[in-house]
């Protein structure tokens, strides 16, 4: 499959990236500082250097794809709209060359759901959804954004993420969240993404993830 992904030197991106390739995949990287990539993946992938808030830089960058990945995030706390503006910009620039397939990385800890037991449910994430207020707003708008288009899109939400070498397996709940999963390795973020890119029982719906 040709695959473009972006918010590609991110934690969960250098993985998608990383993993894509080594599935066999041509990967288009559109990122802020090609630098941020490591070399081993910039050999093999086309790394373009993009705005990809700015939809009429990204449509050609997505042009002739299969799917889009997108891993955008922000590293700080505090009001931004990455998120949001980012999914202005690529389902704008999907809808203008013509593809349909997209996947967002969520986070679990921004909804609520029946898995959640009685502790997640009444502290961990009141908590959490106190402490990174604006960084849940913003991607609610974004994820809101997506579901109003045409696109076939997939939202993965994971729960907490861990830099560690993944397992390769996980587990996934289509409409919602895992029971009891309260962590995930980045790397298993995006063998999900990419085993889901394939997947139309994923279509349009929001998908927990989990150990």
């Amino acid at each position: 499959m040709r695959l473009t992904v972006i918010g590609a030197t991110g934690g969960i991106g250098k993985e998608v990236v990383r993993q894509a390739l080594e599935r066999g995949h041509e990967v288009t990287a559109a990122v802020r500082d090609p630098d941020g990539l490591p070399a081993g993946l910039r050999e093999r992938a086309e790394v373009v250097r993009a705005d990809v808030l700015d939809p009429d830089a990204l449509a050609p960058l997505v042009k002739g794809r299969d799917a889009v990945i997108s891993a955008l995030g922000t590293r700080t706390r505090g009001p931004d709209t990455i998120q949001a503006d980012g999914a202005r910009s690529e389902v704008a620039a999907m809808t203008a060359a013509g593809v349909r397939r997209l996947l967002l990385v969520g986070a679990a800890g921004a909804v609520d759901d029946p898995a959640d037991g009685p502790f997640t449910r009444y502290a961990v994430k009141p908590l959490l959804q106190r402490i990174l207020r604006d960084n849940f707003l913003d991607l609610a708008e974004g994820e809101e954004i997506v579901r109003r288009s045409d696109l076939d899109w997939t939202i993965v939400r994971p729960p907490r993420l861990l830099d560690r070498p993944g397992k390769g397996a996980y587990r996934s709940a289509v409409g919602g969240l895992v029971r009891g999963g309260r962590s995930i390795a980045r790397a298993d973020v995006a063998t999900a993404l990419l085993d889901f890119v394939g997947n139309t029982g994923t279509h349009r719906k929001a998908v927990g993830i989990a150990d």
